[in-house]
């Protein structure tokens, strides 16, 4: 077995040692991009046992596609640093893996998008937070089109104001179920409370991903993502205390001082007029919680898009569903549907009303 080397340090081997002679003069960009725990800087030498060999994405001009495939086909040896170069894992035939495209190509076929700057509300709602990680996260070894750092650059983050709409449905989520803990530890349920306390936990974790502009991946790698943010310290140590907890009242105090650490980090963005970053009973009973309408409410006052404020608060398509499956081209397609869908009924109850 070869000695591991990360893949983004595998990736750019490959593409400086024996990629880039093959094409001559062509002009092209060059990344590791796409799906992958390299791509995102988790893998480790237990990667190496499914898919694992040097891999990137080359992005040509159309005219030169036919002609660079031909020159890789041909070109590539069998093996790089002992790695073989053509592989297949489950259902991947075997072959090489530098993916040769065009811009607009790859962002069509992986992400199922136009350029940023045509993007519209409901493209941003209906991609996974998955995919557009992969494609910004990674490197770009050569941009020789001057296209795909702009790309990506404009793919960094969500417009204004999906963001603050995004940060009230993840409060809102939060909203619905933070008096649950309580409630069913006060019924015996003890553990219905404890799998209430894990989601509220995700949704926390989450809504940090938000408030520091951070696409959040997927569930393999949420914890070891989150472990990265500046609020991962504070706010992790007491989801954690609030995860282990096995009665109700150290379970609920380790959630609230979580809530009000998540809370303070939502003023301190100042996208929205302050909220009080304080615990409450809830209308009267004895359930202690942030009280998270409020943050929702602030939140939507800063949002004047006509689009977003004709949707009902589920949120975009990883606050709707929780499937891995849904973290797909092809489902981010669906989901465009979805929500141009609600949309049209949205203009529909408006024509009808007025």
């Amino acid at each position: 077995m070869p000695e591991f080397v990360p893949g983004l340090e595998l990736a750019r081997g490959f593409y400086l040692d024996i990629v880039r002679p093959l094409l001559g003069g062509i002009r092209h960009s060059a990344a590791r991009l796409g799906e992958g725990s390299d791509v995102l800087g988790f893998d480790t030498p237990r990667s190496t046992d499914h898919g694992w060999g040097p891999r990137l994405q080359l992005f040509v001009e159309a005219a030169d596609v036919a002609a660079v495939v031909a020159a890789i086909d041909r070109g590539l040896p069998e093996a790089y640093r002992g790695w073989p170069v053509r592989l297949g894992w489950d259902d991947v035939p075997v072959s090489h893996h530098v993916d040769i495209a065009t811009v607009d190509g790859w962002l069509d076929r992986r992400l199922a998008l136009p350029r940023p700057a045509a993007m519209a509300v409901i493209d941003w709602l209906a991609t996974p937070q998955q995919l557009l990680l992969e494609a910004t996260s990674g490197e770009v070894f050569h941009d020789g089109l001057d296209e795909l750092r702009r790309v990506r650059e404009g793919l960094a983050w969500y417009p204004d104001q999906v963001w603050r709409w995004l940060l009230a449905c993840q409060w809102q989520r939060i909203g619905q179920e933070e008096a649950f803990v309580g409630r069913t530890a006060e019924v015996g349920d003890e553990l219905g409370s404890r799998l209430i306390v894990g989601r509220l936990a995700r949704d926390l974790m989450r809504l940090c991903f938000l408030i520091e502009r951070w696409y959040a991946p997927y569930s393999k790698w949420l914890g070891s993502a989150f472990g990265k943010l500046a609020a991962a310290d504070e706010v992790g140590s007491a989801l954690e205390r609030a995860v282990d907890a096995r009665t109700v009242a150290p379970r609920e105090a380790a959630l609230t001082e979580a809530y009000e650490a998540v809370a303070r980090r939502h003023n301190a963005l100042e996208l929205t007029n302050p909220v009080e970053a304080s615990i409450r009973p809830f209308h009267g009973r004895p359930y202690l919680v942030i009280g998270a309408s409020r943050f929702v409410e602030a939140c939507l006052a800063s949002v004047d898009d006509p689009t977003l404020r004709s949707l009902p608060l589920a949120g975009g398509i990883d606050q709707l569903a929780d499937s891995t499956d849904m973290a797909t081209p092809r489902a981010a397609r669906a989901a465009r549907g979805l929500f141009d869908a609600a949309i049209r009924a949205a203009n529909h109850r408006g024509e009808t009303d007025a």
